[in-house]
This record gives C-alpha cells, structure tokens and sequence, in this order.
C-alpha cells in the first residue's frame, strides 16, 4: 500500500460496506486508531445493523457507482477500504446499474470477481480516491507465523500439511478456491463455491475424523478485497467433522474471532498453525 507512514488520523478514510461481520470490525478497529470512516452501505447486502454503529452512513444499491463516488468524494475521501462480499453476480444478474457501472462493465474484460473488483478500484483512483489493503485496521485479527494453539501438530498432520499445502497453493491460483481437507496425505474435499466451513462439513461426511485442513491466500494475494477468513464458525465445523489440525497462511488469512477461536480450538486439542505465504 502506498503512504503507509501517513498517520492514518490526516487522511479522510471511506468504507464500501458488503455482507457479513467484517465491516463491523473495520468501523471497530478505525475508531481505535482514532479514525471515522464514512460508510456506503450495499443495500442488497450490508447488515442493518450497520446504522448503530456507523456515525457517516449512505445506502447505495449495488449497480450505483457514481452516487457511492459522489457520496466518498463529499466527504472528502481520499482512501477506500472495502470489507464484506458483495456477490457479483448481484451486479449482473438484479442490479439497475448507473451511468458509470454500465461504462465500467462494457470495459470488462473478464467478468470474475477479480476483474470487477479491480476495475471498481481503477475507477476509484480516476476519481482520486485509493482503494488500501481491507485489514489496514485490523492487523491485529490477522494469522501469524508458528503454532497459534497450545499443541502444535503433530507428525501425521505435518505430513498432511506438506502434502495440502501443494495442493491448495495450485487451486488458488487457479482461483478454484482456497481451502482443502486432507487425510493420510490424500485430498478428501476441495472447495468450490461453497465456502470454507461448508466444505470442512462436507470433508467430515465423507470422511470423518483424523482431518487436516489447509486454507492459503492466492499467490499475489491483493489485500484490497477477497482476503482470506477463518472464524469461530470454522472450528465449530472442525469440531464436527473429526478435524485435528488448521493451517492458515500468515500475516494474509483474517481470524474474526481469534480469540474465541483458539480458546474453542485448545479445548478441543485442535492445532492451529501458520506457514509464510509462498
């Protein structure tokens, strides 16, 4: 990210707003750097709840580019953090899009996530507004390096890392997915669409018990959007599907409650680790 030195109190900080908790630990983890971020909320897809906590808040539909663009440069944004998943075949598929969402999407080479998310930020910066790395105030919820838990693996879930690892580093990027279950250094379950803890749960039907699971970040991993995530969620359906070990990419894969995680994770003798990013 350029200009990291700049206290992050001189610069005017915007928020687009998608679904889930992560947008709540953004506002959270700004407001104890000092900090006010001005929220554009996706209406199809931000919480509600969001209006309780965001003190500059503007509700924008998914196709509305230009009115989330006037509404960050009113307030003066200069940098944009994006935090929460927007599906984009919302803006395909239901979305009415503006003026400036339509010029964007004739210009599509692609139309991946990827793509769209980046012509979103190249628009951005024609605007004058920098699209920064999404856990710029949450570093703290990040994985780091070593043994998270109590008890590190042990030499059977070693071997399944070593061997997962290969594996899920090739899926990503191929942007197949980012997580894989091994057992016995043989891959039970790749994900697809369905989402990390959907495919541990499927991993355990198939193969309960004695299982490893392996999440990476993509090669060039960008910070600005699709960040890897773990929660507490993610252990509950370890717990369920007989799995022993987690291996997480460090210093690129967030932990939403990291805390709770390894506090469930240590009673339930789960090893947590993280490994550098290839």
């Amino acid at each position: 990210m350029s200009g990291e030195a700049t206290d992050p109190r001189s610069v005017q900080y915007g928020l687009i707003a998608g679904n889930g908790r992560f947008p709540f630990l953004v506002i959270e983890g700004a407001r104890r750097a000092g900090v006010e971020l001005a929220v554009a909320a996706i209406r199809e897809e931000t919480d509600p709840q969001i209006e309780r906590v965001a003190r500059r808040l503007m509700w924008v539909s998914v196709g509305q580019l230009g009115k989330l663009i006037r509404f960050f440069k009113s307030e003066g944004v200069a940098r944009a953090i994006m935090a929460g998943q927007v599906k984009h075949v919302q803006i395909f598929s239901n979305a009415i899009p503006d003026a400036k969402m339509i010029k964007l999407l004739l210009r599509l080479p692609r139309r991946n996530t990827d793509a769209l998310i980046g012509a979103v930020a190249d628009e951005l910066a024609r605007e004058g507004i920098e699209l920064v790395d999404s856990t710029l105030f949450i570093r703290d919820r990040l994985a780091s390096a070593g043994s998270m838990t109590r008890r590190a693996p042990d030499e059977r879930e070693r071997a399944d890392i070593e061997y997962g690892l290969e594996i899920a580093r090739e899926i990503a990027r191929l942007d197949l997915g980012q997580t894989i279950v091994v057992r016995a250094r043989a891959c039970v379950a790749i994900e697809a669409m369905e989402g990390t803890d959907a495919v541990i749960k499927r991993a355990g039907a198939l193969a309960h018990g004695r299982l490893t699971v392996v999440k990476v970040a993509k090669p060039h991993q960008d910070m600005r959007f699709d960040v890897p995530v773990v929660g507490r969620a993610t252990i509950e359906a370890m717990i369920e599907a007989g799995a022993t070990c987690l291996c997480l990419t460090a210093g690129k894969t967030l932990m939403f409650d990291r805390e709770e995680m390894l506090d469930l994770a240590d009673r339930h003798r789960i090893a947590i680790v993280g490994v550098p990013s290839e």
